[in-house]
């Protein structure tokens, strides 16, 4: 009996060693992925930021490069201790107006060290409620890290303001962040329909056609095929360091994702076809903003892209 239950006790104890290493070798497959990502930007895995409102100024708070998986939906004020601080609730209507702000750090200090993504410090958006009037600006940053992103002209409404930062130094060292807010701009909001689901869209005489299909928190190739006059285009210029720049806006909440192209650059000589490994955290139509460059004219093509 007693050698049965000594047996039986290392098998066991065989069994918990394997039970140990299978839990450990999934622990550091799991890892080995680079955790510092720009949401919706396959840089890394991380877990999504809930939405958040709020602020001491009683504001709103707030998916690809291919090395990863999704992270975050950039709809929080605040994550790891980062946030973005505006005095600036209300912004005028029809003018053009310079949106000041700061990305304060886990000790309530204003950072001011950030790394280069894309070729800039910070990248900011601006989208309205019902996703139209797109801007993408690359805001500049006073030594106090005082930023001040000058907007562009905006409509009546409710707009959301994402700042895509990654810090240079402190806890959140080499981790991309995307925050945003709300501001709203007083007047009569006409509400634009949200364009149907589309395909392909034409831009300064360029055609753009989307192939694929994408699945809501799955990661799935694109291609994006570029024409103009029938005929395709062999030209697009690097912009931001790559052949081009997505933008996609979820319908309903404006959870934002960025996709950019695996195809390498090669000089001017962009196309016709862009390869895209894209992940899209949620079902539904999003509102997609592509911008692209030739002959140092820079365009913004825009449709909607139904995902399953």
């Amino acid at each position: 009996m007693s050698i049965s239950l000594r047996a039986i006790s290392r098998r066991r104890a065989m069994a918990a060693v394997g039970a140990a290493t299978v839990l450990a070798l999934t622990l550091s497959a799991c890892g080995s992925t680079d955790h510092s990502s720009m949401p919706g930007m396959n840089h890394g895995a991380a877990t999504s930021s809930a939405s958040a409102t709020g602020g001491t100024h009683g504001m709103d708070g707030m998916d690809g490069m291919d090395h990863g998986a999704v992270s975050g939906d950039g709809l929080a004020a605040e994550k790891d201790g980062y946030r973005l601080d505006s005095r600036t609730t209300t912004v005028p209507a029809s003018q053009a107006d310079p949106y000041a702000f700061t990305i304060t750090g886990p000790d309530g200090k204003p950072v001011t060290d950030f790394t280069v993504e894309q070729t800039k410090l910070m990248h900011f958006y601006a989208i309205r409620s019902d996703l139209t009037g797109y801007q993408h600006l690359h805001p500049t940053m006073a030594a106090d890290g005082t930023w001040t992103a000058d907007l562009a002209a905006l409509t009546p409404g409710t707009w959301r303001l994402y700042a895509s930062f990654t810090p240079g130094s402190g806890s959140g060292k080499g981790q991309d962040f995307v925050l945003s807010r709300t501001v709203t701009v007083p007047g009569n909001a006409a509400p634009t329909p949200l364009p149907a689901a589309s395909t392909t869209t034409t831009v300064d005489g360029y055609t753009v056609t989307v192939q694929g299909e994408p699945m809501a928190g799955m990661a799935h190739p694109l291609t994006v095929t570029f024409a103009k006059d029938g005929q395709p285009v062999t030209d697009l210029q690097p912009y931001l360091d790559t052949y081009a720049h997505i933008s996609a806006f979820h319908e309903g909440d404006q959870s934002l994702a960025h996709l950019h192209p695996e195809t390498p650059v090669n000089g001017d000589h962009g196309g016709p076809n862009l390869s895209f490994h894209a992940q899209l955290a949620k079902s539904g139509n999003w509102r997609v903003f592509l911008q692209f460059q030739t002959g140092g004219q820079l365009h913004t093509a825009e449709l909607t892209l139904r995902v399953s």
